[in-house]
């Protein structure tokens, strides 16, 4: 029997250092409100890529344009070296997995259901991977016990582990996170971002949305601070994070200071209590 459409090509390894997605001159437009403006920013693979900034600064509109999922009003999207809108659904699938601010399923699937989802743009790709792959991205969110348990009945943080478990599960080599910790305890906002490091050591290009800026100076190798729809910072967490712009962006004092023992870049609000 003839296929109507060929099934996608799985995208080729990449090399640390290669360009997974990149936006130039970005401009999004939310009906008549502009949110992004002029943005440029790269992706690369073996990076995690902390997006951060104050609320309403774009961040999420962000992620969500370097996922194709939101148009470009003006400049280009492009991921793995072509431009978006070339890209067909299933062939993007195969290339990023897009984890949103929040799940909500209507039915009543079981953990282990919700995490197998994450592998429906592998079927008839590599259907041998699927148990490897689910086990696996389960054991690093620490949900394998909570595998026959109806998702309705988790909590949110539980719920939060259980989705970003889906994307792990895809195995796409540019993961891309909407603030997965906000919902999560302190031990599994560290797992978390740990997962993201390990992706990026085997690889991966990870780009997350934080509001923690304590978490992005420890485990993000870049960091983007947007403000107001525009890009005003963009490297490492040493070279970027500096009390001065950091206190003008959240229009809050903020203090950068190393830690006393281990010498780590820690971020805090100045406190005068």
């Amino acid at each position: 029997m003839r296929l109507l459409r060929p099934r996608p090509a799985p995208p080729s390894p990449a090399s640390p250092g290669d360009v997974l997605a990149e936006v130039g001159t970005l401009h999004v437009r939310l009906g008549s409100r502009t949110v992004l403006q002029g943005i440029d920013l790269t992706v690369r693979a073996g990076e995690v890529l902390a997006l951060v900034g104050p609320n309403g600064a774009g961040k999420s509109t962000l992620l969500s344009a370097l996922a194709a999922d939101v148009p470009a009003a003006e400049g280009v999207v492009r991921i793995h070296g072509r431009p978006a809108s070339e890209w067909s659904a299933p062939d993007l699938a195969l290339r990023r997995a897009v984890l949103p601010q929040s799940a909500a399923l209507s039915f009543p699937f079981t953990v282990e259901d919700v995490v197998q989802m994450g592998r429906a743009p592998w079927a008839g790709v590599d259907p041998e991977g699927d148990d490897t792959a689910v086990a696996e991205a389960m054991r690093q969110t620490d949900t394998t016990a909570f595998a026959p348990r109806p998702f309705s009945a988790l909590s949110g943080g539980e719920r939060a582990r259980v989705a970003l478990a889906r994307v792990l599960a895809q195995r796409a080599p540019l993961v891309l996170l909407d603030e997965p910790t906000a919902a999560l305890d302190l031990r599994h906002q560290e797992l978390v971002l740990r997962v993201c490091r390990e992706r990026a050591r085997a690889g991966d290009a990870v780009v997350v949305v934080l509001h923690d800026l304590g978490l992005a100076a420890a485990y993000a190798h870049r960091v983007a601070i947007l403000c107001a729809g525009r890009l005003v910072a963009d490297g490492p967490p040493r070279e970027v994070f500096e009390e001065g712009l950091l206190s003008e962006v959240y229009q809050q004092p903020v203090e950068v200071l190393p830690h006393p023992r281990t010498k780590a870049l820690l971020v805090t609000p100045a406190r005068n209590l």
